[in-house]
This record gives structure tokens, C-alpha cells and sequence, in this order.
């Protein structure tokens, strides 16, 4: 039993990081544009968020865990925000292409972070923000400690729990209101709902913005929660990122499948380090690679399921990942 109850909590743990950042890709591609620099705005994310909390923790003899908490979301949600304008500087004002717009995004989003990684830890090969760490992975008071339940369902982060929220509050953002029925009409089809008054470039811009400050979260978690509140050079959010962008695909384009979706892929992520615990077996080498591949082999058999189906409320947007010039209206 304990043993089965590690695996579903590192299963949440690893399925909150891409539950972020495939909320705020869902957000993008919804207005039309295919943002493939995920993993690069998750890098950035995360180092803002952890600088941010590092400086204030170690730049203070008693630091506010309400203020740590504060400081560490809005720096690493600002920093992520800027990738996306960024991003949407060049692919909707200046109309570059969006697949290499996404993939130079990735490089650079990886690069700063690291460069900059360098100057926090002096040298060194990783540092860490324990106090701030302490603040995030606080669990819930009392249910937490009801036995295995509080085990299973309380024993987490507050960030746990909001990115469901993000997750519940986009689905209910995008199908049941006015905003969210413009938002799917400019990725749909921007000529039509250009033609009808809803400014296009507008909601690509804040699509695009606040979906990288979403998917930003996501690297905030990822250090200072899942990664034990250490900055290392040798991290693996970008691993992370490219899981998030295949979750949009699992999930339909829908926000609410990204729940369980994100649980699902961290469940058989891990599959490799419980599984033979449980059976009473050892893994050879190749064979926990080979589980490894289990939630992208999913997401290939997933697109091709929806492909071969044809269901419209399956696709992605009509228009993901073409660029709308309003002259050729």
C-alpha cells in the first residue's frame, strides 16, 4: 500500500507541471496560433519564479511565506509572459513562420535561463531555496494526516489544487462564455470573425500572453515544488514541456480532459520505478526506457484515432498554426 500510494503521488506531483503548461498551450492554439516554445517558457518561468523567491529569502532575516509565494508566482508568470510577446511580436505583427517562431523560442527560453542560472549560483552547479521550498510543498493542515486518504487526495502543494482550478476555470472561460466563443471563432476561422468585428490580432496577442503566464506556472512549480526548491543547470524542464504540448493533443484540445490526462501521463511516466515494486519484479535497462515512451506512444495512437475519425469537436482549431494577413481577406 505505501508503496502504491508513492506512485499516485508522484503521479500528481509530475502531472501538475504539464497540467500548466498544457492549460496555457490550450489557451494559445485555441486562438489559432501553435506555440511550440513550451518548454522554453516553462524555463523561464521557473528561473524567474526562483529567483525571484531567493533573492527575497535569502535578502531578509524572516521571510513572509505569503510574500515568497507572491514574489516567486508574479516573476516567474512575468517573465513567462514576455516569451509570449515575444512570440507574438513575431509570428502575428511581424508574420514569421510559427514553427520555427516556437522551436528558436524553446533554444532561447532554455538559454537565458541557464545563462543567468549561472550568475544565482555563483559558479556552482545548483542551488537551492529551502525555506521557499517549505512554503510551497506545505500539504493541507489536519486532512493530510487522515491516513491514507489525506495521503493520496491532501498530502500536496497548494499549486496542486490551483491547476485544476486554472484547468476547470479555462474549460467553463472558453465553451460558456461570449469571450471564449470569440476566442474559438478567431482559431476557427480569423476572416469570419474578422469580417463580424472581433478584433483578431487582440485575442491573439492576450490568448498567447496569458497562456505563456499559465505554461510559466508550470516551470514555478516544477523548481520550487517538484524539484525541492533547486535551481540546477541540469534540469529537465524542458522534458517536461514537450510532455505538455503531446497532453494538448491526448486531450482533445479540451481543457477539462487535461485533468485527467496530465494524472494518466504521470502515472505511466512512472510506471517503470513502482510497477515492478508492486509485482515483485526487476526491469531490465532497455525495458524502462521503453515505459518511458508509454505517454508520447499514447498521444501517436490518440492523433491518429481522432485523424481517422474525423470529428470536428476532436480537431484542433481550423487555423492552428497559419498566420491571418487581413489584406488577403
Amino acid at each position: 500500500m505505501t508503496t502504491l500510494i508513492a506512485w499516485i503521488n508522484r503521479a500528481v506531483w509530475f502531472g501538475t507541471v504539464i497540467m500548466f503548461g498544457s492549460t496555457g498551450e490550450i489557451i494559445t492554439e485555441r486562438s489559432g496560433n501553435l506555440n511550440l516554445g513550451v518548454p522554453g517558457i516553462m524555463f523561464l518561468g521557473g528561473f524567474a519564479g526562483f529567483a525571484g523567491a531567493y533573492y527575497y529569502e535569502n535578502g531578509t532575516s524572516d521571510p513572509s511565506a505569503a510574500l515568497i509565494i507572491l514574489i516567486a508566482m508574479l516573476c516567474g508568470m512575468a517573465a513567462a509572459a514576455l516569451g509570449g510577446l515575444i512570440y507574438s511580436f513575431l509570428t502575428i505583427t511581424l508574420r514569421a513562420n510559427q514553427n520555427v517562431t516556437g522551436l528558436a523560442l524553446t533554444i532561447f527560453g532554455a538559454g537565458i535561463a541557464n545563462f543567468f542560472g549561472v550568475q544565482v549560483l555563483n559558479g556552482g552547479t545548483s542551488v537551492k531555496a529551502s525555506t521557499s521550498h517549505a512554503v510551497f510543498a506545505t500539504p493541507i493542515p489536519v486532512l493530510s494526516g487522515l491516513g491514507a486518504i489525506g495521503q493520496i487526495f491532501f498530502s500536496y502543494g497548494f499549486m496542486v489544487y490551483l491547476a485544476v482550478i486554472i484547468a476547470l476555470v479555462t474549460n467553463y472561460f472558453i465553451y460558456r462564455t461570449r469571450k471564449g466563443l470569440n476566442l474559438r471563432a478567431v482559431g476557427e476561422s480569423p476572416a469570419t470573425a474578422d469580417s463580424v468585428g472581433i478584433n483578431v490580432t487582440r485575442y491573439k496577442y492576450a490568448a498567447t500572453c496569458i497562456g505563456a503566464a499559465i505554461t510559466g506556472l508550470g516551470g514555478v512549480y516544477y523548481v520550487m515544488d517538484y524539484g525541492y526548491g533547486t535551481w540546477s543547470t541540469a534540469n529537465s524542464i524542458e522534458g517536461l514541456g514537450w510532455l505538455a504540448v503531446a497532453l494538448v493533443i491526448f486531450a482533445t484540445w479540451k481543457p477539462v480532459n487535461i485533468i485527467w490526462g496530465a494524472y494518466v501521463f504521470g502515472t505511466f511516466f512512472w510506471l517503470y520505478n513502482y510497477l515492478p515494486s508492486l509485482l515483485g519484479i526487476t526491469l531490465p535497462n532497455y525495458l524502462v526506457q521503453l515505459t518511458q515512451m508509454i505517454p508520447y506512444v499514447v498521444t501517436i495512437l490518440v492523433l491518429i484515432y481522432i485523424s481517422a475519425k474525423q470529428k470536428h469537436e476532436s480537431q484542433g482549431p481550423a487555423a492552428l498554426g497559419q498566420s491571418y494577413f487581413r489584406e488577403d481577406r
